[in-house]
């Protein structure tokens, strides 16, 4: 049995959820799996970004004469007829079709037993070695997965339809984990001793490898090393995790023989240690759909902070610190006084921008919800965020310095949320070099 508490403190809520702690023991955190994986000789013909990364115009692009594309999978509209809805069942079902022709034609084979993986993503001075593997719904569920974000319904139940329909998930949800240099070392000796059995190139450049931990000690050790951990932080894949709990829950009420270890209990992942997450700045832009002058902005803006107008785009480069674009001049806006708040969620330089400037200034309530704010990636950089504003599609940019890993991690643990937008990842996991099969 669990009671939930919910609260509404400082404009966040909280969310605590207290287990009867004879049921609380997870026997796991992540287990290891059958993947679903190319042919080797087809995995460069295979590979594709992440499926929510790209819009359907761009993915129409990308898998233009390359028929074993997965995004054929992963944005099966392409397939079908113009302006056709993302969530149309029509949608699902292409889908499904694709990934049974994939698998019938040998593009894509299953592993013969359960394995473990190791994956590795290299770009220029980023080199992140992970563990892929499935993790558990249950640990989900009970909190030892650690979310830090809201989950928004719609995109919730298009994650949900396209994993009941394809009886595959096929995003792996990126998770974190606080450094433990035994595990370290174990990873470092696999990947220089093995041969990976996919070494590609994405679009951006950044080189995915994947290898097979066949050796049965090695994978043990591994399991005993991340399943005696505290907890695992998802860090970019909540409606992903969130979803494969609700399809849990629909296949368990249909299967009067549930034991639990069914494959539809756990989900795909790929886990990484904290160090070497790579978080960049996920900025603002602000559609003035209130009428105020940038004089008035600026002049509001002093109450906190030191103004000044800049030469060149301003990126800051620590906490408290942000920049603003306007009727093409940059600004520096330092924050006057650090917050004394020890509440995780109101130190974060979002909620800092948020509680002085969006809410108060341009009257942005939801974030989640207002039509006149939108967000971009800092791997689109301040010239991004200046072409928005030229263009007169919208009115104010505002930078911020990239939310630190411990921040998340702190947030996690306190059981809170985030605002929305407050991390974008970099480089991005690949669809369609492993995904796992469900009952």
């Amino acid at each position: 049995m669990t009671i939930q508490i919910i609260f509404k403190a400082k404009k966040h809520y909280n969310v605590l959820t207290f287990f009867d702690p004879r049921k609380t023991k997870l026997a796991s955190l992540i287990k290891s799996f059958k993947a679903l994986r190319p042919q080797p000789s087809m995995a460069d013909a295979v590979i594709a970004p992440p499926y929510d990364v790209i819009n359907s115009k761009e993915a129409l692009e990308l898998a233009k004469d390359r028929p074993n594309s997965f995004l054929h999978i992963s944005k099966p509209e392409i397939d079908l007829e113009d302006g056709i809805s993302y969530n149309d069942p029509k949608v699902y079902e292409k889908g499904k079709q694709n990934l049974d022709q994939m698998i019938k034609n040998e593009v894509l084979v299953e592993d013969s037993e359960n394995m473990l993986y190791l994956y590795e993503m290299i770009d220029n001075d980023i080199h992140q070695l992970g563990i892929a593997a499935v993790g558990s719904v249950e640990a989900y569920e009970k909190e030892g997965i650690k979310r830090h974000e809201y989950t928004k319904p719609d995109k919730e139940l298009d994650r949900v339809n396209n994993i009941s329909s394809l009886n595959a998930q096929t995003g792996p949800v990126l998770l974190a984990y606080q450094d433990n240099e035994e595990l370290s070392i174990l990873m470092r000796i696999i990947a220089g001793r093995d041969e990976p059995i996919y070494d590609v190139k994405a679009i951006d450049g950044v080189t995915h490898r994947i290898y097979q931990v066949n050796q049965s000690d090695e994978q043990q050790q591994i399991l005993n090393l991340i399943n005696s951990m505290d907890a695992l932080f998802i860090a970019d894949g909540h409606h992903r995790s969130a979803a494969a709990s609700v399809v849990k829950k629909n296949r368990e009420k249909e299967n009067s023989n549930h034991t639990g270890q069914e494959s539809y209990n756990y989900f795909l992942t790929v886990s990484f240690p904290e160090s070497e997450m790579n978080i960049l700045d996920y900025n603002r832009l602000i559609k003035n759909s209130i009428g105020i002058t940038t004089d008035e902005v600026l002049k509001k803006l002093e109450d906190h902070f030191e103004v000044t107008s800049v030469d060149d785009a301003f990126k800051p480069s620590e906490k408290n610190h942000f920049g603003m674009y306007a009727n093409h001049q940059w600004y520096s806006l330092k924050l006057k006084h650090s917050p004394t708040d020890d509440d995780p969620v109101e130190a974060l330089d979002v909620s800092i921008l948020h509680n002085l400037i969006l809410e108060p200034v341009f009257r942005i309530g939801d974030e989640r919800t207002d039509p006149n704010i939108d967000f971009v990636g800092g791997a689109r950089g301040m010239k991004g965020l200046e072409l928005r504003v030229d263009n007169e599609e919208m009115d104010f940019a505002f930078s911020l310095y990239p939310t630190p890993m411990k921040a998340l991690i702190d947030v996690a643990n306190a059981g809170m949320i985030m605002p929305p937008k407050s991390t974008w990842f970099e480089p991005k996991l690949l669809d369609g070099l492993l995904s796992h099969r469900i009952d």
